[in-house]
């Protein structure tokens, strides 16, 4: 009966060890088992894997994609002027060995990493540059994070700059640099459009100086226009050709000789 008990306790040791040597790992999950010390060449899971405590030890890591906020940064442009700006940072984990065994902490040496970089990037800029080229800069960030984390098997998917923060001054500063620039604009355009206009009656004189006729129906064409809307204006028409007849006699008259009779 003893010998029963004791082959009886045994077994329930046995199997109770068994069970919690069981772990189940996600679809996104994946385990790094370190065996007397040493880790094993290839992460297991997902499903049901074996941990046989204490010989093993298990790190569960991700490898979803993960954000990163960035907090507000103080940032001088090459412009020297001051601004905060904050981002995000999409990242995932390629190869789960690398980002254990590489890095303490993967999480934040990626964080630590993403503000000095987004500090010397973005200083190296000027500010019209800060807010016109954004996707530029988010390009040029990503780029910077994933060559440096790619050591640490994480992948930089993303990187955008949220928001940039100005002094109340520099909006003022920024608000009369953008009203100035619509004003000369406007002058531009007003210019350009004289200059069209200007073309244009040039080309006019021209073909109503071949077709003297054509001066006569602008003339009554006008007449017509003053004539279609409600107004108490009276026109007179005055045929041009008795103006000319009298420029001549009064020509004639001046240099003494006498008028023509017609």
């Amino acid at each position: 009966m003893p010998f029963d008990v004791s082959t009886l306790l045994i077994t329930l040791i046995i199997v109770i060890y068994l069970l919690s040597s069981i772990k189940i790992l996600a679809e996104y999950e994946r385990g790094i088992i370190f065996r007397l010390g040493r880790v094993l060449p290839k992460p297991k899971g997902p499903g049901i894997i074996l941990v046989f405590a204490p010989i093993d030890r298990i790190v569960r890591v991700s490898l979803r994609i993960d954000t990163l906020e960035v907090p507000p940064q103080d940032v001088v442009t090459r412009d020297n002027v001051t601004v905060k700006v904050n981002a995000v940072i999409f990242f995932r984990v390629i190869d789960p060995s690398l980002a254990v065994i590489e890095v303490a902490n993967f999480l934040y040496a990626t964080s630590q990493l993403a503000q000095t970089t987004l500090r010397s990037v973005l200083g190296e800029v000027e500010l019209d540059e800060l807010l016109s080229q954004r996707e530029k800069l988010n390009v040029r960030l990503q780029s910077i994070l994933d060559q440096h984390t790619s050591p640490w098997g994480v992948k930089v998917t993303m990187v955008e700059v949220k928001q940039v923060d100005l002094a109340e001054q520099m909006i003022r500063a920024i608000a009369r640099q953008a009203e100035a620039e619509r004003e000369r604009r406007a002058k531009i355009i007003n210019a350009e459009g004289e200059y069209s206009a200007a073309n244009k009656l040039a080309m006019a004189a021209e073909v109503i100086q071949k077709q003297p006729a054509a001066l006569q129906l602008r003339y009554l064409q006008t007449l017509i226009d003053i004539g279609a809307e409600k107004n108490t204006t009276i026109v007179f028409p005055l045929p041009l050709d008795i103006l000319s007849s009298l420029g001549r006699a009064l020509d004639r008259v001046a240099g003494g000789e006498p008028p023509v009779k017609t």
